[in-house]
C-alpha cells in the first residue's frame, strides 16, 4: 500500500518510492520492459500519472495507491 500525499505520482517514481527499483531511471527501464501493470493492464508510459484508487503490479508485488488524507 502506498499513501499518496498529492494529486498524483509518476509511475517510475512510484516504483522507486516503494523500493521496487533503486532510481527513477531504473523505474523507467522496468516500465519499458512491459512487465508493469496499472489496474490490470500493461502500462508503457514511464511517467503515467498514478492517482489514489489505482493498483500497480510489478515483479510479483501489487501496490494499492490510497489517499493519505483519508
Amino acid at each position: 500500500m502506498f499513501e499518496l500525499d498529492r494529486e498524483f505520482v509518476e509511475l517510475n517514481q512510484l516504483l522507486k518510492l516503494v523500493g521496487l527499483c533503486d532510481s527513477g531511471g531504473a523505474g523507467k527501464a522496468l516500465v519499458a520492459s512491459g512487465t508493469v501493470l496499472v489496474d490490470g493492464h500493461v502500462e508503457l508510459r514511464k511517467t503515467a500519472k498514478i492517482r489514489a484508487g489505482q493498483r500497480v503490479a510489478a515483479q510479483g508485488i501489487e501496490i494499492q495507491v490510497i489517499d493519505a488524507a483519508g
